[in-house]
């Protein structure tokens, strides 16, 4: 019985000794295992941090004006008679636009220059009887003060008379005609507008803190949304003396020339001043830059080529901080955190992670243009 016990205890032992050594073994396996697997690449984008010249520019919007505008009216009432222009003609200072029906006006002007006549014939007469004292100095007198009322007179009709001919205050463009013959306007009724389309004003205001970046003279660039592909150039013809009290923002305007006539009243503009010597700055797409409360990050790429041919090259990715500067179009300015030649993701971000196994395929790569334009087809 012992030696039959014995044998049974061996037995036991080698078997429980077996099944507790392959479950070591395996656990030990698994864990070798899980040590050296690794989470699978991400395919990313990646540019090459470069330096490239910024220069430092202030923004603002505005809206053009003419430096002499328009809508033409009559301070009295009457029919329309005559009218001496097309829509969208040029015209010179002074030339006749539009006459109101004055045959009224134009027969009391008649009767009262013929009053004045009279009166300037008598006053002749009566000067030739003082001379000889045949008459006394007080007829003189009261000849004299008839002429110059009845001259008055006519003076006050031929006023009239001429409010009811609109002329052109200045040369310029006219717009779309607003009336016809025979229709009757009233005093102030709008006849067309009238534009001095050369050179023309931008008006755009400026925060208080750029006050003393802006002077006269200053050259400015121009940009139109309609013309999309060309840049318009002035200078800063006026600064104005007064901060509004709202805004805390100043009144500048600019003049610019417009020969062809393509800027427009009423448009408004995108203005950039120069206004310092250009900077050498890390320029990357701002796709590059993830955006957070507590700080901004780039992923730099490191490690070395994984073995293998193609286009596609699997390094690893390192989160790092940057002080991001200026913006222009889709590209910021680094000023701290990347260094030249270092190669940053530009997309793909939201799947990476310090240590992530990255394949850089930049076959589709987000745009990084400095003054990014729309599609001609929108």
């Amino acid at each position: 019985m012992t030696k039959r016990m014995v044998i049974m205890l061996i037995a036991l032992a080698i078997v429980f000794g077996g099944i507790f050594g392959f479950q070591a073994f395996k656990a030990a396996m698994i864990k070798k295992f899980m040590s050296t697997m690794s989470a699978p690449p991400q395919t990313v984008s990646a540019i090459t941090a470069h330096s490239s010249s910024w220069q430092p520019t202030i923004e603002a919007v505005g809206s053009l004006r003419a430096v002499r505008g328009a809508d033409l009216s009559l301070e009295v009432a009457g029919v329309v008679d005559s009218i001496s222009f097309n829509s969208g003609d040029d015209v010179k200072e002074g030339a006749v636009l539009l006459k109101l029906r004055a045959d009224d006006d134009a027969a009391k002007l008649a009767s009262l220059q013929a009053v004045a006549d009279l009166s300037q014939l008598t006053l002749d007469r009566d000067l030739k009887q003082w001379k000889i004292q045949a008459v006394s100095q007080a007829t003189i007198d009261t000849d004299r003060a008839n002429l110059k009322n009845a001259q008055a007179q006519v003076d006050q009709q031929q006023a009239i008379l001429d409010k009811k001919t609109l002329r052109a205050p200045f040369a310029g463009h006219l717009g779309i005609r607003a009336v016809d013959l025979g229709q009757y306007l009233g005093p102030g009724t709008t006849i067309v507008t009238l534009q001095a389309l050369d050179p023309i004003y931008l008006d755009f205001f400026m925060p208080q803190q750029a006050i003393d970046q802006v002077r006269l003279g200053q050259s400015i660039t121009v940009r139109i949304d309609a013309f999309k592909e060309q840049t318009f150039t002035g200078e800063i013809s006026a600064i104005n003396p007064k901060i509004d009290t709202n805004t805390r923002n100043v009144q500048v305007r600019a003049t610019l020339k417009n020969p062809d006539h393509k800027l427009l009243p009423g448009m408004y503009a995108t203005v950039a001043i120069n206004t310092g010597a250009p900077e050498n700055y890390i320029t990357l797409p701002q796709t590059a830059i993830t955006y957070n409360p507590y700080g901004n990050t780039v992923y730099v790429v490191e490690g070395k080529p994984a073995e293998g041919n193609g286009p596609q090259q699997q390094k690893t990715a390192r989160q790092t901080f940057v002080t991001t500067g200026p913006t222009r179009g889709d590209q910021v300015a680094i000023l701290k955190g990347v260094n030249e030649g270092e190669m940053i993701v530009t997309s793909g971000q939201i799947k990476l992670h310090n240590g992530s196994p990255v394949l850089i395929d930049n076959s589709i790569a987000p745009s990084a243009d400095a003054a990014p334009t729309l599609p001609a087809d929108r």
